[in-house]
């Protein structure tokens, strides 16, 4: 019934792995919330929150692609060791930027495209690396816990970030995230030493393509990855939460609101232990599509504070009901010799939706109101995933495997 700690027992390079990016992960949760609250706070303007996601959209499907095929093809270690130092270099740059008397917008915008760049080679690679490290027996296990440090880290993260900006501004939200990068490096270097991966004389082009030739072969992957980007383009609302807060205590109320789907998520994860007894991935998958877009519009609905994080935690249980599925679907469809160019391809999948919704998210609050930008985007979200689930039979039928106990 609850979580499967066994991974964490058995395997020292997964523990440590794991829980340096749990620190890591708390403090880019803060500058999650700081990054669009500082947008907004310097422009009062929806539309270039939002734009924040398409800033990141090029590198994320520049670098999802061509990323995943380097986790193939390099030391998966090295390359997070890299990847995190790039990444703390970047943070440190919003810190002094934050610090200016007059912070740069313009310069927010590179800093987050470069980050987002980063971001396309370090993910796909501690995806892979994690396969790597433990039994398969434990692929579930594994996926559960990943999911658990993700809404562990997206509860505290948000929330504290809004209590750092609201106590020490936004450049003490972004020290804090850049202090958790030594944490991660630490734990990193603490691991043993991993083989390199044996050398391909293809070029990386022809890697990547093969990742992707794969992943359009297999009806089970491609419905993963549409029906999150479809639910995620129409009814991902956190560009408009800097903007909500307003009514409700301003950095604080933003800070729950941040965290409010991260919270639903968190108890799906320690309730998961029923998804193994479930062999229809595919169909599970879209009915948590369909749920996230109905409590959606519940948020657009809402009034008072209370009420939008009452559906935004069951929105955010729904999506990770929805993740928990995607995830075992990619365990036991992908070799792990693909392992890193269809984490890229994955990461695209979950990635872009979100930042392609807080565009549109953004765009309709401008044009319309916040309330009709998320209530509507709701619904039509609801009717997306109907018409996606009846385009992709073979999704909605898809039957995995159920270990023996």
């Amino acid at each position: 019934m609850f979580l499967n700690l066994a991974p964490l027992k058995e395997y020292r390079d997964y523990r440590l792995l794991y829980f340096g990016q749990m620190i890591s992960f708390l403090g880019s949760m803060v500058s999650y919330v700081a990054i669009p609250y500082q947008v907004y706070e310097l422009t009062k303007d929806n539309w270039l929150v939002g734009m924040l996601g398409l800033v990141q959209l090029l590198p994320v499907l520049i670098f999802g692609i061509l990323g995943g095929t380097y986790a193939d093809r390099l030391n998966r270690r090295r390359l997070l060791l890299v990847s995190e130092l790039l990444m703390s270099l970047l943070i440190l740059g919003l810190t002094l930027n934050a610090w200016s008397s007059q912070p740069s917008l313009p310069l927010i915008f590179v800093l987050v495209a470069l980050f987002q760049s980063v971001v396309g080679f370090h993910r796909p690679a501690m995806d892979a690396l994690t396969q790597k490290l433990v039994d398969k027996k434990h692929y579930a296990a594994i996926g559960a816990l990943g999911s658990f440090r993700y809404a562990a880290g997206a509860i505290v993260g948000p929330a504290l970030g809004g209590i750092l900006i609201a106590s020490f501004g936004i450049k003490g939200a972004f020290l804090f995230d850049l202090i958790t990068f030594v944490a991660a490096y630490v734990a990193l270097s603490m691991m043993s030493s991993m083989p390199d991966p044996e050398r391909s004389a293809r070029s990386a082009w022809a890697e990547a393509r093969e990742g992707l030739n794969y992943a359009l072969s297999k009806p089970e992957l491609i419905g993963t990855y549409v029906i999150d980007i479809v639910a995620m383009v129409f009814a991902f609302p956190v560009a408009l939460f800097p903007s909500m807060s307003e009514q409700w205590g301003g950095a604080s109320a933003a800070g729950f609101l941040f965290s409010a789907m991260a919270v639903g998520s968190l108890v799906m994860t320690v309730l998961s232990g029923w998804t193994h007894k479930v062999a229809h991935h595919g169909r599970a998958v879209i009915i948590a599509a369909a749920l996230w877009a109905v409590f959606i519009v519940g948020v657009g609905y809402s009034e008072q504070l209370w009420l939008a994080l009452l559906f935004l935690g069951l929105a955010g249980a729904a999506d990770m009901m929805s993740g928990l599925f995607r995830g075992i679907i990619w365990n036991e469809t992908v070799p792990n010799e693909l392992r890193g160019r269809l984490s890229g391809i994955e990461m695209i999948s979950y990635m872009s939706g979100p930042l392609l919704g807080n565009a549109r998210a953004g765009w309709m609050a401008a044009k319309y109101s916040v309330p009709v930008s998320i209530s509507g985007g709701g619904i039509i979200c609801a009717f997306a995933v109907i018409a996606t689930a009846l385009c992709l039979p073979k999704f909605w039928s898809y039957y995995g495997h159920r270990p023996k106990l």
